[in-house]
This record gives structure tokens, sequence and C-alpha cells, in this order.
């Protein structure tokens, strides 16, 4: 059976102060109400550790917003696959829409991150989607496909069925465009039948995938209702705990 999942991506936001309250208040919401869904958070790296600690006893995932493709060695600023390991984090995002657009990240470099994090235990959250551009172009459908299968094709059956994809639509992030319960439906629906086709339907099943588009409270119920959507990558509705936990309850 999938997994359904609420992950906060919290990007670049939050000083230490801020996040130990968030941290704490998501810690006691998740205590004292029963939630049909896994929670996950993705903090900046440096919050990590603290995140570790406030949540040891309870069932939070903690994931880092990037790891590297290389297992060690002189790469300033990385994070490794084995020091996520070591602090015992959950896993990590994978090709996010903004490390593709700042940082140079693509399909290629996403395979190696997604097979070092498998190694090492970690759950790879791996992100696609498609600009605007080519949205309006009718390449989605394409463009979705390249990045699943490149990324992900050179995994065995039991390897993928550990991944959790999230689709990114970066054309409705930002742009003033809106992305209709539908729309992404049709996305996530596609994706599972690419992998399908590799893999078997059986297979296909058993992977979850994520909505990484504008989830807010008031959309989070329907979104969640459509057949291959598996839960949300959630941004700036994660970095306050009345939305956060209003989107968890979308699974309710």
């Amino acid at each position: 059976m999938r997994r359904k999942i609420v992950a906060g991506n919290w990007k670049m936001n939050k000083n230490v102060i801020d996040a130990q309250k968030l941290m704490t208040e998501l810690r006691d919401y998740k205590n004292n109400n029963t939630t049909n869904c896994e929670v996950w958070i993705a903090p900046p790296a440096m919050y990590l550790m603290m995140a570790k600690d406030i949540f040891e006893k309870d069932e939070i995932g903690v994931f880092s917003q990037d790891m590297s493709e290389f297992e060690s060695g002189a790469y300033t600023g990385e994070l490794s696959a084995d020091m996520l390991e070591s602090i015992d984090a959950t896993g990590s995002l994978i090709g996010h829409s903004e490390r593709r657009q700042y940082h140079g990240e693509n399909d290629e470099s996403c395979n190696k991150k997604v097979k070092l994090a498998l190694d090492k235990g970690l759950i790879p959250v791996y992100c696609n989607g498609e600009t605007l551009e080519q949205r309006k172009a009718g390449q989605h459908l394409d463009v979705v496909k390249t990045q699943t299968e490149t990324a992900l094709f050179t995994l065995s059956a039991e390897e993928i069925k550990k991944v959790v994809i999230a689709y990114e639509p970066v054309w409705a992030i930002g742009t003033g465009e809106t992305a209709s319960p539908e729309q992404a439906q049709e996305i996530h629906a596609h994706i599972r039948g690419i992998i399908a086709q590799k893999y078997g339907q059986e297979v296909a099943d058993e992977v979850s995938i994520l909505y990484g588009g504008s989830v807010k409270p008031d959309n989070a119920k329907e979104i969640f209702s459509q057949p291959d959507i598996d839960g949300g990558l959630i941004g700036g509705a994660a970095l306050k705990i009345e939305d956060f936990s209003k989107i968890i309850e979308g699974f309710n």
C-alpha cells in the first residue's frame, strides 16, 4: 500500500530561534493529534541535528534539502549521503526545481544522488516537473517522461519502490498560473504509467507520488483526494504551524 505523506520544504527560511519554535509546535501538534499520513520536514542543513534532537521519539521524518552526488572529497559546502546516514536522517530531496534552476542540477546528477541515497538506506524524494514554456508548448508529458526515465530507470524494481517522487509544476509556482487538481492528477497518473511500463503495474502502485505545487489549507483535501496523488511537498505553507497542520488534516 502506498504511503501517504505531507512533507514541508522550508527552503532558506527561519533563524535558529524561529526554527526551534516551529519544530516544537509541529512535535506538539503531532503528539496531540491523530494524523492519517506521514509528516516529514526538510529544514535548512544547519538545523538537521536540532530536528533530530527535537523529533527523537516522534514519528516525523527529517530530510535534507539536497545531497551531493559524490561520496566524499573536496566539495565545499556539500552534504554527503554518509553524513546524513550518520545523524540518522530519514532522506533527502533530490532535483528540486530551484536546485535545477539556480545550481545546474540535471537528471544525470540526480540519478547518482538517488543511487547513493538508497545505498545508505535514505529515502530519496526525487523532484521533477515542467516549466511554463514547456507546458505552453505542449511538451509537459514528454519532459516528465524523460526526467523520470533518466533519473530513475537504472534502478531495480525493489529500489524504485523505495523512491518517493514529487511532481512540481514549475509553471504554476510564482507565475500567477494555477494548476487544477485535475491537471495535477493527469501528470501523476502519467508518471505512474511510465513506471508501470518499465516495472509493471504492481510496482508502480507502490510508488508514492507527491504534488509539489501550491498546496494550501483550502485546496489540500481536494488535491489529496485525486487517485494518483499521495500527498504534498509543501513550500511556503509549511512555515506556519496553522497552515501546515490544516494541510496535514486534508487526509482526515
